[in-house]
């Protein structure tokens, strides 16, 4: 039951703000939106609001924003027409380009703006090492030489240290031999000397003090930006080995892979759950901008095609197009979803 909840939280955390991305700019740029679902299948509630119908679905894996005239049969400005209708400014298919991709990038552009905030989040609620001491145990190294929690550490044998972790590091290098450690207190600085110990159980020389943890916020926004970056680094090498023949569709994985995977995070902890969302929604952002037909990065493809060259793609043409990219996304999702049933009973 907990994996199905979360699992169910966090396709919500993938869908709902990429379709509000699309909704949200849409009306900005003034189009008219007839629907706007989470879910797919048959509607379960359905509500509307002025000219737009809010509905939930059975299914919590996919959702949309539909738009008026984004399938090409609204009647464009040259009167063009797949399915001949009343002009509509307030079409997708009448807007502008940059409007359009404005509206086509939104979506996107949430879903990482969403995996920043759960890094964010997660990185600060987790905190960051400092060099101050937050306490010190009963009768250890630290204790012997006069640590008192609050102290500052500023160097170790004349080396300055600025990350805790290095500060770790170090204590494992000196193999127990004697160290001299400068600390700041009140504003003074003192130098201590200890010997660390050895502990068998962990395998490890301690001098038995740890760090205070600190909570920054804004520590916790740089943090998260720069985790954003290396989940794009992610995406990049993971999308390089599969087309350069690296990794197999077998190693891609799709609803059923990723409810399997929320199970195993969540027993790992809050933060690996965590991670694993922000990742996910990453991941949807650059595989919905690649461009491919059916993604917004094809639509987007197409949208540019017809603003460079001045040529409108007919959008009988574009509906064909982007029907047969639906079509081998579907034959792709069936294929991994099979591969992941299979690895699940296998």
């Amino acid at each position: 039951m907990k994996t199905a909840i979360l699992a169910i939280l966090l396709f919500l955390v993938m869908i709902f703000p990429h379709e509000l991305g699309h909704f949200i700019a849409a009306k900005k740029c003034n189009v008219q939106v007839n629907e706007f679902s989470f879910g797919m299948g048959p509607a379960i509630w359905k509500k509307q609001r002025g000219e737009t119908l809010h509905s939930i679905r059975l299914f919590p894996i996919g959702g949309y924003c539909a738009m008026e005239g984004e399938d090409g049969s609204e009647e464009d400005e040259e009167g063009e027409s797949f399915e001949p209708k009343p002009y509509n400014p307030r079409a997708f298919n009448n807007k502008k380009p940059w409007q359009k991709i404005i509206i086509l990038l939104a979506g996107a552009a949430m879903n990482v703006v969403c995996a920043f905030l759960i890094l964010t989040i997660l990185v600060t609620y987790l905190g960051f090492t400092t060099m101050v001491i937050g306490g010190v145990n009963e009768g250890s190294p630290a204790e012997q030489a006069g640590i008192m929690a609050g102290d500052i550490i500023v160097s170790a044998d004349g080396k300055e240290i600025g990350v805790w972790s290095d500060f770790s590091e170090y204590v494992q290098k000196t193999n127990g031999e004697e160290m001299q450690l400068v600390v700041q207190r009140d504003g003074e600085e003192i130098q201590v000397t200890l010997t660390p110990q050895y502990d068998e159980t962990d395998k490890r020389y301690y001098i038995g003090a740890y760090c205070k943890v600190s909570h920054n916020i804004f520590k916790g926004i740089k943090s998260g930006f720069i985790g954003t970056g290396r989940l794009f680094v992610v995406m990049y090498d993971s999308l390089k080995l599969l087309l350069t023949g690296g990794a197999s569709l077998e190693e891609i994985s799709g609803p059923v892979g990723i409810v399997q995977m929320v199970g195993e995070t969540s027993r790992q902890g809050f933060w690996s759950y965590g991670f694993l969302t922000a990742l996910i929604c990453v991941n949807l952002a650059v595989i919905n901008l690649l461009p491919l037909p059916a993604l917004d990065g094809g639509r987007i493809v197409i949208v540019l095609f017809s603003w460079i060259t001045g040529k409108k793609v007919s959008p009988k043409v574009e509906g064909i197009i982007h029907a047969v990219g639906l079509v081998l996304l579907l034959a792709l999702a069936i294929l991994v979803t099979a591969s992941d049933i299979s690895k699940l009973f296998g």
